[in-house]
């Protein structure tokens, strides 16, 4: 599905954080057959945006050293658009989540901050647009098409991206009847369901809270077999569900993210 804008409480980007620029884009050549092309920081970190089939899907950038040295994990990230961020991070504040990078410019880009929730610690990040609005394809094959959130606390995480965000909450037949599906006007009009809430039990362990990224693939099979070629890993082996096969990988540094094979697709 192609998009050029994305109303307040949409889903508009998501990026990775890695370990290793060149590694990276390497890996995810290989497994989404997507193309870099390099972002102009103007003397910041490295940054480059990935193109499939010519459209951009989702972002790279590179943990810097002292971030290594200091445990963070290379990781996805995922981007909520909001009309102003000083105004959502102010939000934030007042209903119990924290800041973790403040409101800040990415040249004409937009500007970024990304937060914490109060009940698990999971981070999400904001984005207001200025000259980029996110994502240029979506819900289709080698794109970003789900966003989803294990927690412990499925009733307040609901409570504080509900009141944050204006998010509202439903069942789908397809889901585990304790699985929220979140919903939101959309740009274009109507409402989206753009990702879900899923509760942690026992058996997650220490496994912090946090927010999953999907990628929509045409085969499954084949998908998972070019992310073990490419050097990565699979943390979940490939599974039915009501929507289609699912598997959960990580690539060559540890970020994982999920692969599913719809039965039907939305583009």
């Amino acid at each position: 599905m192609k998009r050029s804008r994305y109303a307040p409480g949409e889903f508009c980007w998501v990026d990775l954080a890695s370990h290793g620029f060149d590694a990276a884009a390497d890996f995810y050549a290989a497994v989404f057959d997507w193309q870099r092309e390099i972002f102009d920081t103007q003397g910041g970190p490295p940054y480059a945006r990935f193109l499939h089939q010519g459209r951009v899907v989702a972002g790279l950038g590179e943990l810097n050293q002292e971030m290594r040295d200091a445990g963070v994990p290379a990781m996805w990230n995922a981007y909520v658009a909001v009309a102003d961020a000083d105004a959502a991070v102010a939000r934030v504040a007042r209903l119990g989540g924290q800041v973790v990078v403040p409101v800040m410019p990415v040249l004409d880009a937009g500007r970024l901050a990304f937060v914490n929730d109060p009940v698990g610690g999971a981070m999400l990040g904001l984005w207001e647009a200025g000259s980029f609005t996110g994502a240029q394809w979506v819900d289709a094959s080698g794109a970003n098409c789900w966003r989803e959130l294990a927690t412990r606390d499925v009733a307040g995480a609901r409570r504080f991206y509900g009141e944050l965000l204006g998010w509202d909450f439903v069942a789908h037949p397809h889901a585990p009847p304790d699985y929220s599906v979140l919903e939101v006007d959309a740009a274009e009009g109507g409402r989206r369901q753009l990702g879900g809430i899923l509760g942690m039990g026992p058996e997650w362990g220490e496994v912090p809270a946090h927010w999953s990224v999907y990628f929509q693939v045409d085969d499954l099979e084949d998908s998972v077999a070019r992310v073990q070629a490419a050097g990565g890993s699979i943390r979940v082996e490939p599974f039915d569900t009501p929507v289609g096969p699912l598997a959960i990988v990580a690539d060559l540094h540890g970020a994982g993210f999920h692969l599913i094979q719809p039965h039907h697709s939305a583009a």
